[in-house]
Order: structure tokens, then C-alpha cells, then sequence
């Protein structure tokens, strides 16, 4: 199963976000909230259940 771990505001830091997290070794999907007609839509990044916790202290590394 899927969890959501941060919800970007924008495409461009999800993306980011998940290159670093893939570096990691993590694996990551990506999932638009709401309309996808704007390019402003926000972002669910998603890990397997199992890796949430290590790539939620990983995230919160790279955000700081």
C-alpha cells in the first residue's frame, strides 16, 4: 500500500523532491490533487508503507 508522505505545492519541488528520494533508494510515485487543468496543482509524493517513515525523516532532512 501507498502513503502520502508531503503534498508539494508545485510540480517542480515534487519532482525534486523525488529525484532525492530515489537517490536514496526510495521508491516514489507522484499524484496530482485536485484539477489538473492548472500548472499549479499540488503534488502527493507517495512511498510503499513500509519505507514511509525512513523517507519522511529523509524529506524532512532535505527540507531544512
Amino acid at each position: 500500500m501507498w502513503t502520502v508522505i508531503y503534498i508539494a505545492p508545485t510540480k517542480n519541488i515534487a519532482e525534486k523532491y523525488q529525484q532525492a528520494l530515489v537517490e536514496e533508494g526510495i521508491l516514489v510515485q507522484l499524484r496530482a490533487v485536485g484539477s489538473q487543468q492548472s500548472n499549479n496543482v499540488s503534488i502527493e509524493i507517495l512511498v510503499p508503507e513500509s519505507e514511509a517513515e525512513e523517507a519522511h525523516e529523509l524529506l524532512t532532512g532535505i527540507m531544512c
